[in-house]
């Protein structure tokens, strides 16, 4: 009988009491091939270290950094993926070095993400939790003083046009919006249909609301910073629901302060978790989620299926879809444990998604 498929899940998937915090999250397909055997890692670290991964075939992964170091002598890996699009916690070449994929789950996030970023939209627009506020406060005479902007004939600019960023173009359609886009990425033929292509300056002069959707590298470590944001009218909002250092906090911070942007809606900070006494969290014009807003059950559902079925593909000894580092299929160390597990190299390509 062949040697189980090991599977790791790290444990920050764990509440403190050992429940799942997202609930379910598909596990129970890695039981429906019965040579995978799976376990939650024994330990919650923020950086996996060589001893907790080197004895499994594959890692579930939500948001512990995989390093070089990490990977040292990891022969047996595999695969890592992702749950979840991005992958800055991931270096991305050791990955490929050690002869492993990552994978990533576009699908899985897409639509919740692209729901949050509505979400903020409509709360940013209506000024609902300032009105909410004055509310609680017996202030039911202000609220004239709260008026909200419509959509209907605005502009929605994004930064990033790819898997999420076209999606929150579908669901704001009915809304009357124009929207335009900056993608360097994106041509105009492939572009979402009524998107226009911009620059990026031209997203943040023209727009009422910019909403990010781009990856964190570094080419958009910073990208949104002092200068940029200065380009903003004064009655737009900034939306960010991809990474936190996409844009510069304490920039971001002073332009709110000064009231020269109207808010802001932030579900990412530069530092993770944010410092509770971070002045950003002390201004009543932005708001703000612990890099949760998208946390429903459909995320969990769908990201958490979009990796398990990319574990049970290489353990079927194939390729999965959503493979960040293509080029790792093509060493002779992943060939070999494919092989391992009784498969070829399929070769089978698939579009990977920045963002979100």
């Amino acid at each position: 009988m062949a040697a189980p498929f090991r599977v790791g899940v790290t444990r920050d998937f764990l509440k403190p009491d050992g429940s799942l915090g997202f609930g379910d999250i598909n596990l129970g397909l890695l039981d429906t091939n019965p040579n995978v055997a799976w376990e939650f890692l024994a330990e919650n670290t923020t950086e996996l270290r060589p001893d907790q991964v080197r004895d499994y075939d594959a890692l579930l992964v939500l948001s512990p950094r995989v390093s070089a170091a990490t990977l040292a002598g990891a022969e047996r890996l595999a695969i890592i993926a992702r749950f979840g699009v991005g992958y800055d916690t991931v270096d991305v070449d050791a990955c490929t070095r050690a002869g492993a994929i990552l994978t990533i789950t576009p699908d899985g996030v897409r639509r919740p993400v692209a729901h949050a970023t509505i979400a903020f939209i409509m709360a940013l627009s209506t000024r609902m939790f300032e009105k909410d506020r004055i509310t609680r406060a017996g202030r039911w005479a202000d609220r004239f003083d709260y008026t909200g902007i419509g959509l209907q004939g605005r502009t929605l600019g994004l930064v990033g046009l790819g898997n999420i960023g076209r999606d929150v173009i579908n669901l704001i359609r009915p809304f009357g919006m124009r929207h335009i886009a900056f993608d360097p990425y994106t041509t105009p033929e492939d572009a979402a249909s009524g998107v226009e292509l911009v620059d990026l300056d031209t997203v943040l002069r023209t727009s009422d609301i910019v909403s990010i959707h781009c990856p964190l590298n570094a080419q958009t470590q910073g990208l949104i910073n002092a200068a940029r944001l200065a380009l903003m009218k004064p009655t737009a909002y900034l939306i960010n629901t991809a990474r936190g250092p996409i844009v510069e906090q304490a920039a971001l911070t002073d332009a709110l302060r000064e009231r020269r942007i109207a808010g802001a809606g932030i579900d990412v900070f530069e530092r993770e978790p944010v410092d509770p006494h971070d002045p950003l969290l002390a201004l009543d014009n932005v708001i703000v989620a612990p890099h949760a807003l998208c946390f429903t059950d459909e995320v969990a559902l769908g990201n958490g299926g979009s990796a398990c079925r990319s574990i049970l593909e290489v353990a079927a000894g194939r390729v999965p879809g959503n493979v960040v580092n293509r080029d790792a299929i093509e060493t002779a160390a992943f060939r070999e444990k494919l092989a391992r597990y009784g498969g070829e190299v399929e070769g089978r390509r698939s579009k990977v998604e920045g963002g979100g």
